[in-house]
C-alpha cells in the first residue's frame, strides 16, 4: 500500500533535499528484503543505464532479477524494450510527487551503499529447495497398486 501523505506538498519538499533509493522501494515495498532487491535492480539500471539480464550480477539469482526488474516495469519505473530495461520518463498523474521525488533521485549522481540502508535485509542467495520423498519406492518388480 502506498502511503500518499508522506508524498504530500511539504514533506515532498523536506524529502527531495536527500532522496534516497531506500524511500523509492518503501514506497512499493514493507518488507526490508523485498525492498532490498528491488533497490539493488534499480541502483544497478541508474549505474548502468540500461540493463540486459545476461548483464545482471551473482548477488540475485537470475530469475530474482527479472521478477523485480520486471516489477519495476509494472510500476511504471522501468521499460523494457528491445531486452533492455531501463528508466521510463512516462509517469500517470496520481503519482507526480512519488515521481518527482523518484526522478530526482536518478538525477542525483551520489553513490548508495545498500547495505548500510538495509542492514536487516537478507542480503545472501537461499539455499536451494528440495523436497523429500514422501511416498515410499516400490519393490522392483512389483506395481504400487498391489
Amino acid at each position: 500500500m502506498i502511503k500518499y501523505w508522506e508524498f504530500e506538498d511539504a514533506p515532498l519538499r523536506e524529502k527531495l533535499k536527500d532522496p534516497t533509493v531506500k524511500e523509492v522501494a518503501k514506497i512499493y515495498f514493507n518488507n526490508e528484503t523485498r525492498a532490498y532487491r528491488f533497490s539493488l535492480a534499480l541502483t544497478t539500471v541508474k549505474k548502468k543505464g540500461s540493463l540486459r539480464l545476461k548483464e545482471c550480477g551473482n548477488d540475485m539469482p537470475l530469475a530474482t532479477w527479472k521478477r523485480y526488474l520486471d516489477f519495476g516495469v509494472a510500476v511504471g519505473l522501468l521499460k523494457h524494450e528491445a531486452n533492455v530495461y531501463s528508466f521510463t520518463d512516462r509517469y500517470s498523474k496520481p503519482f507526480r510527487n512519488i515521481s518527482i521525488y523518484i526522478k530526482s533521485w536518478i538525477d542525483d549522481g551520489k553513490s548508495e551503499d545498500l547495505s548500510v540502508l538495509f542492514a536487516t535485509a537478507k542480503t545472501g542467495r537461499q539455499q536451494q529447495r528440495r523436497g523429500t520423498n514422501t511416498v515410499e519406492n516400490p519393490i522392483p518388480g512389483e506395481s504400487p497398486n498391489q
